[in-house]
């Protein structure tokens, strides 16, 4: 099960406390998470990812192991660390302005 750390905001909207636990197939990827977590939280669709093109949110970030994946591409396989749950997949809401 991969951990997964949503920002307050979605973790309100989801309805849920804490961390995630999330299954995903072989392999495990950035695309394969957020459907997963998509499907078991339909609440959160086209919040992480525009429904239309399926691409990140410009406000929404994915970290793992200390990494920023946000620009990577959705097929990028998760850190072993995060699949085995040792290491949780963060997912952060950006702030801008000035």
């Amino acid at each position: 099960m991969i951990r997964v750390v949503l920002p307050p905001q979605l973790r309100a909207l989801a309805r849920h406390e804490g961390e995630l636990r999330i299954g995903v197939g072989e392999p495990a990827t950035i695309a394969g998470l957020l459907d997963a977590i998509e499907a078991r939280f339909p609440m959160l669709c086209g919040t992480l990812r525009d429904q239309r093109t399926g691409r990140r949110r410009a406000y929404v970030r994915f970290f793992a192991c200390e990494r920023d994946l946000s620009h990577e591409p959705q097929e990028t396989a998760l850190p072993h660390e995060v699949v085995n749950g040792n290491e949780p997949f963060l997912i952060v809401g950006a702030i801008s302005g000035g």
